[in-house]
């Protein structure tokens, strides 16, 4: 999905902050803003899953659900679930961070 360039504007006017600059965008961003969006968030899924994935290591499988290596290989999808829907729901606060460095190369890279 590529924002118009007034829909990064009122974007920047609401928070600029959350936009990622300290003004409007140039033109030639905002094309990739959808796509540099998806990856901020994708980063930041990744992060929280291997920070959960630490907090379930010391979790042993139980017989509920048959325990063993089924049971472990389940744990780490439902991880990966549990990191992607925090991101989904708003995360940390790290997918603006790197969307907001990522504009920022982009934009010094376009200079």
């Amino acid at each position: 999905m590529i924002e118009s360039s007034a829909a990064a504007e009122a974007a920047f006017a609401r928070n600029p902050l959350a936009a990622g600059l300290d003004r409007p965008p140039a033109a030639g961003t905002v094309q990739n803003a959808a796509q540099i969006r998806a990856a901020a968030h994708e980063f930041e899924a990744v992060f929280l899953s291997q920070m959960l994935g630490h907090m379930f290591s010391g979790i042993e499988t139980d017989g509920l659900f048959g325990g063993g290596r089924s049971e472990e290989m389940f744990r780490s999808l439902m991880i990966n679930e549990y990191g992607r829907q925090i991101s989904e729901a708003g995360g940390i606060g790290i997918a603006d961070a790197v969307m907001a460095e990522m504009l920022r190369i982009q934009e010094g890279s376009s200079s």
